[in-house]
């Protein structure tokens, strides 16, 4: 049986005169909602007032995944345009518009109350997907499993090199700057549901989340939903990339659970270790290997990634699509697109702005 994926992605409100970040994404919602909007109820709120976030319905073929995340995006580029802005897929502010203002709600700003500068400086934009799981038994047991290999999805997004107006140097700041919430990152080996429950309860406790949802880890357990949530990577500009990291999920998420974790696990250090380099580096240089933990180039890592989940791909129909798609990302992905645009225009980021914003609506405003 192949498996259900669904997909949330973050978006950025753009002034179109300033390209800086606008907060009033209440503006924007309730336009949508007064105006009918297609799909508006796919629309909502973030933590901060410049975010937006869109969802996918459950779907198995990854065309219907694409469809709804173009349409999720259709529907909040006409929301913002009701009210005079654009929206941007990246996953950092690249020009500021001030402080970020918190969405007034009573959660959000306890967030802000409590992690103080943590939580401030935040407003970057993911991707999170969800893969159906049969049981929590099942979730844990392919968390354990895909932990390795997840640095090498964030490399594959990687789309955040500009922030508050200068290149970070890094192919995802926003990865660098959401691991600064005490809950985010990698996790070791749980081992059953139990451990999981366990560790997610201490860390409640401790005060370094306030909740269930602020449990930031690189992939969980969902709240609501009967899946497991890998929330590591940035959001991609190019619809097609995101079903990239949508195939590859749904087939780690599917291997995993059919061939459980054996051997020796990997440490936190070395999954932060891992971490780091796809988030500095992105595709352009070498990353760990989650099998071997060697440095090897990218190219060589995402063969093995392939050749790793190549039955639940193409058990899925999704094999031509990925061996595509990765083709595509080594040769140009989403911060080597955005830095292309920086140096094709005289090293303005506000043209990297102007480059995301159509590219982001580019498969339905054609």
């Amino acid at each position: 049986m192949v498996r259900t994926v669904g997909v949330e992605e973050e978006l950025l409100l753009v002034d179109p005169q300033t390209r800086t970040a606008a907060p009033r994404s209440q503006q924007v919602l309730k336009y949508a909602a007064e105006h009918g909007i297609a799909a508006h109820a796919q629309l909502d709120h973030e933590l901060f007032r410049h975010q937006l976030e869109t969802r996918t319905r459950p779907a198995v073929d990854l065309a219907d995944v694409r469809r709804d995340v173009i349409a999720g995006r259709r529907a909040a580029a006409s929301a913002a345009a009701g009210v005079g802005l654009l929206t941007a897929a990246t996953g950092a502010v690249p020009l500021p518009g001030g402080p970020p203002r918190t969405t007034r709600d009573d959660r959000y700003l306890a967030m802000v109350e409590t992690y103080g500068e943590v939580a401030r400086p935040g407003g970057t934009c993911g991707m999170h997907v969800h893969v159906h799981v049969a049981s929590d038994e099942e979730g844990v047991t392919v968390i354990d499993g895909i932990t390795p290999w997840l640095p090498v999805l964030l490399a594959i997004s990687a789309n955040s090199p500009f922030h508050h107006g200068r290149d970070t140097s890094y192919a995802s700041w926003r990865s660098h700057s959401w691991s600064q919430w005490p809950s985010a990152g990698p996790v070791e080996r749980f081992g059953s549901v139990a451990a999981y429950r366990d560790v997610s309860r201490r860390i409640i406790a401790s005060g370094a989340a306030l909740d269930e949802g602020m449990l930031y880890y690189d992939a969980r357990l969902a709240r609501s939903h009967p899946t497991v949530e890998v929330r590591i990577t940035d959001v991609c500009t190019d619809p097609d990339d995101a079903v990239l990291v949508a195939a590859l999920v749904r087939a780690l998420v599917t291997h995993a659970a059919e061939r459980p974790v054996e051997g020796i696990p990997w440490r936190a250090e070395l999954l932060r270790a891992a971490r780091w380099r796809a988030a500095r580096y992105g595709l352009a240089e070498r990353l760990l290997d989650p099998v071997t933990g060697e440095l090897r180039p990218a190219r060589e890592v995402l063969e093995h990634l392939l050749a790793t989940v190549a039955e639940p791909l193409e058990a899925a129909g999704d094999a031509e699509l990925a061996q595509d798609a990765v083709a595509r990302v080594l040769s140009e992905g989403g911060s080597v697109r955005q830095r292309a645009a920086y140096e094709r225009n005289g090293g303005s980021v506000a043209a990297v702005v102007d480059d995301l914003v159509g590219r982001t609506n580019a498969a339905f405003s054609a």
